[in-house]
């Protein structure tokens, strides 16, 4: 029994084990997550959270799905981080790594979330309601456009408009060579507005006066206006789409629970990371993660690889693992990961050398936009989202929620 187990075993026997049967199912997104979920045609599932970490962190392993076997890397200098692996990915990683370290987010990032909330309540307490996806938008645009460095914009507003017609048309890509075409020559305008009216301004700015940030990295690296707009759109798209729905999840969780909305509110910061790492583990955004074995894997059961074979680490499967979360795996319990000695969500952002390196900005993000929200006098949820799918990064999208407030 690995010692994972036998700490489940034990809070199991002290705290009584979950009725078989007759547990709660708190998650909002499994059924949709159930139904369109599809692994890469011949991957290994690995369902177990000691397993999936433990091929995570192999140095044996590369990056595999999302488009990564279509990549070309003999230029590195065009294609995103994401892409990459081994010196380069490290090096590329550490270049930026003090711009999601802790104390860059208590005296810098922070300021931006405030900033963003003030704008946020101002109008909010103005219109009366507002879809709850676009206060979330904003907040995770805002934070993200800093971090990277798109702060030479007409606007925020447009900025946002800009990124979002982008990776939706990403998203929106069908198979069949006429929708190649349409696809092609949509991303060809968005990417080049994009490019115009925000990356090119933001880098000339960089070429003269340098900040701590991603583009003045690329900027004197000499990157390719490919490069950038690869780059710029990797950190969009993690930063600013899955943080979005992350929000709108983490806020309706609260708002029909009014226990634990009550526990938010009163609660230290700490205590509230822990509410909504628990939401993480029930609702990861991101689904699933591929590894290709670059040579033979071996390990404990379940992590063994032969070369050239790719593993689907299933996040969903391992975050409510019993030998890890210990009893009830289905309930939100904001206590289980103190209880059960995990550090973190699980395994909602990754694990090894890829895991996401803006976990702690979209933690904090998330937690300062809600407990703005939700001391509003009146604050109500007056329609709830619709869980959506989105095949292209196998996630789920919340979409329709409404809130209302009393006007200031």
């Amino acid at each position: 029994m690995t010692m994972a187990a036998q700490e489940a075993a034990a809070s199991a026997a002290q705290g009584g084990a979950c009725p078989a049967g007759h547990g709660r199912d708190d998650r909002k997104s499994a059924r949709v997550a159930e139904d369109n979920l599809k692994p890469a045609p011949g991957s290994h599932v690995v369902r177990s959270f000691v397993a999936g970490r433990e091929i995570l962190r192999s140095s044996k392993v590369r990056q595999a799905g999302a488009s990564a076997e279509m990549v070309d890397l003999s230029r590195p200098n065009e294609i995103s981080f994401f892409f990459l692996d081994g010196d380069l990915h490290r090096k590329r990683r550490a270049a930026v790594a003090g711009l999601f370290a802790p104390k860059t987010i208590v005296t810098r990032h922070q300021v931006v979330m405030n900033r963003t909330m003030d704008s946020i309540v101002s109008n909010l307490q103005s219109r009366g309601s507002a879809p709850l996806d676009e206060l979330s938008w904003q907040m995770a645009v805002d934070v993200a456009a800093d971090i990277v460095g798109l702060t030479n914009s007409d606007s925020n507003a447009n900025l946002a408009h800009r990124v979002k017609a982008v990776l939706d048309s990403s998203v929106a890509r069908r198979p069949g060579l006429l929708n190649d075409l349409v696809f092609k020559a949509r991303m060809l305008v968005r990417v080049g507005r994009f490019w115009k009216h925000d990356l090119a301004p933001a880098a000339a700015a960089r070429r003269a006066e340098p900040r701590d940030d991603v583009i003045s990295y690329m900027v004197k690296e000499n990157y390719s206006r490919k490069g950038m707009i690869m780059e710029c759109l990797s950190y969009a798209g993690a930063g600013m789409m899955t943080t979005r729905e992350f929000i709108v999840m983490a806020a309706w969780h609260l708002f029909e629970k009014a226990d634990l909305r009550a526990r938010y509110l009163a609660g230290s910061h700490e205590d509230q990371f822990a509410i909504l790492e628990e939401i993480l583990r029930l609702e990861p955004v991101a689904s699933m993660l591929h590894r290709r074995a670059a040579e033979p894997v071996e390990g404990m059961p379940g992590t063994a690889l032969a070369e050239g074979e790719t593993a689907c680490i299933s996040i969903r499967e391992a975050n409510v693992d019993e030998a890890i979360t210990g009893p009830c795996p289905f309930e939100l319990d904001p206590d289980r990961a103190r209880r059960m000695k995990v550090v973190g969500p699980y395994m909602s952002f990754g694990d090894g050398p890829h895991r996401c390196p803006g976990a702690q900005v979209a933690l904090h993000e998330t937690r300062i936009f809600l407990d703005r929200l939700l001391r509003l006098p009146g604050i109500r949820l007056t329609a709830e989202p619709k869980v959506l799918w989105n095949p292209q990064i196998q996630g789920y999208e919340l979409r329709g929620a409404v809130v209302a407030c009393d006007p200031a």
